[in-house]
């Protein structure tokens, strides 16, 4: 059987390649030439993505418990997810976070901002310590109630256990209408790991940021707006605001870490301590 993606990179084109500004609006939701790879992904990501697995994976890691290190330490640690074999960019993990952290740089955003830039995929991380890519990256959404015809391959959560419990299949599920999004279980990933790593440390625009810059059901295709509250949506345009810069930030050329590090290191400086637990 055809594995689900070749890297973590090749997902990160897909999102990229989906939300072009400039596609066609016949093709938005278009996804018959999507590699094999990319439709195997998500068949897992949403056959096992269930309520009681993000609730699971929630204890285990946010108790951060597995490792301490300093921000950039685990910014070189990511570099080790770069793929030598992949023909489509051999930017390292660390060019594309300082890509991101210098357009945001560039456009004279706040340096809070600039910083989540630089560490908003540090939760990859997760795929080093063995976890699947269905369970580190993808759109991600909500569990514990009715799936969003909004989510991309909505058609692969008929295998998912969840669609057998009635009390999760309405569309509010759980939850209460405009209670907010911080009583949901998201499904798991990098979002909801960093942000439980930074939520100590960085403004609450920066967290939203970091939590939800893979909910695009909700923040580019307006899904799932009956479980915000008034403070959720004044938050998701600082959302909305750093996503183009997540997608469209790759360029020719490279940044080069070293000669930035020290601009980046006195803001790391500013919001982070020396060691972070994770």
């Amino acid at each position: 059987m055809q594995g689900p993606l070749e890297n973590l990179e090749q997902w990160d084109d897909f999102v990229q390649q989906r939300y072009d500004p400039n596609r066609k609006t016949e093709d938005f939701r278009d996804y018959r030439n999507t590699t094999p790879g990319v439709r195997e992904f998500y068949r897992l990501n949403h056959t096992l993505q269930t309520y009681d697995f993000a609730v699971a994976k929630k204890k285990q890691y946010c108790g951060l418990s597995k490792t301490s290190m300093s921000i950039w330490e685990a910014l070189e640690y990511l570099n080790t997810l770069v793929d030598d074999s992949d023909p489509d960019t051999d930017l390292s993990q660390i060019e594309h976070n300082l890509q991101t952290a210098e357009a945001i740089r560039r456009d004279g955003h706040p340096e809070w901002m600039q910083l989540a830039g630089l560490v908003h995929d540090l939760g990859k991380v997760l795929w080093l310590w063995g976890e699947p890519q269905w369970a580190v990256v993808g759109d991600t959404f909500p569990t514990g109630c009715a799936y969003s015809d909004k989510i991309v391959f909505h058609e692969f959560f008929a295998d998912n256990p969840d669609t057998k419990r009635p009390d999760f299949q309405t569309k509010l599920g759980i939850y209460e209408e405009h209670g907010g999004l911080n009583q949901v279980e998201m499904s798991w990933g990098h979002d909801e790991y960093f942000y439980h790593v930074a939520k100590e440390y960085l403004p609450e625009p920066a967290l939203y940021m970091l939590r939800y810059h893979s909910f695009y059901p909700a923040h580019r295709e307006g899904a799932y707006d009956y479980l915000m509250n008034d403070h959720d949506r004044e938050m998701f345009q600082w959302v909305k605001t750093f996503n183009p810069y997540d997608l469209y930030s790759k360029s020719a050329s490279k940044p080069n870490p070293v000669e930035l590090r020290p601009y980046y290191q006195k803001l790391i400086d500013k919001y982070f301590p020396s060691q972070v637990a994770l």
